[in-house]
């Protein structure tokens, strides 16, 4: 899920601070009470609006996979996400789920339709 826009977020808070009920923010800007509490804690904190940064580690394989597939996947439309994942463990060594292999396939936006 992505992070509010700061837009949004400048726009609901300057709307509280102008006296606005935070329930009719709540409707107009379709956001919930604990957000609109938690950037009024963010900004009294540190002074900015601006959305953290997703934790954890960045997707190191993810990036490989975007890289390589769409060559395999125009050479080997057929194959099943089994046999994608053995491929990329032949070719670099390390494992991928079927979960991961599969979501790299979506974000190439290839579809899933086979040959007859």
């Amino acid at each position: 899920m992505k992070a509010y826009s700061e837009d949004l977020r400048e726009r609901v808070v300057a709307a509280v601070e102008r006296g606005t009920k935070r329930s009719e923010v709540v409707e107009t800007f379709a956001v919930s009470l604990p957000t609109i509490k938690r950037w009024l804690k963010q900004r009294r904190e540190t002074g900015a609006l601006a959305p953290k940064p997703i934790p954890g580690p960045p997707a190191l394989k993810r990036d490989a996979l975007l890289e390589a597939l769409p060559a395999r996947l125009a050479e080997h439309a057929d194959a099943t996400l089994e046999q994608h994942c053995s491929w990329w463990q032949e070719r670099t060594g390390g494992e991928v789920s079927t979960a991961t292999m599969s979501r790299a396939i979506a974000a190439l936006a290839w579809t899933h339709k086979k040959r007859r």
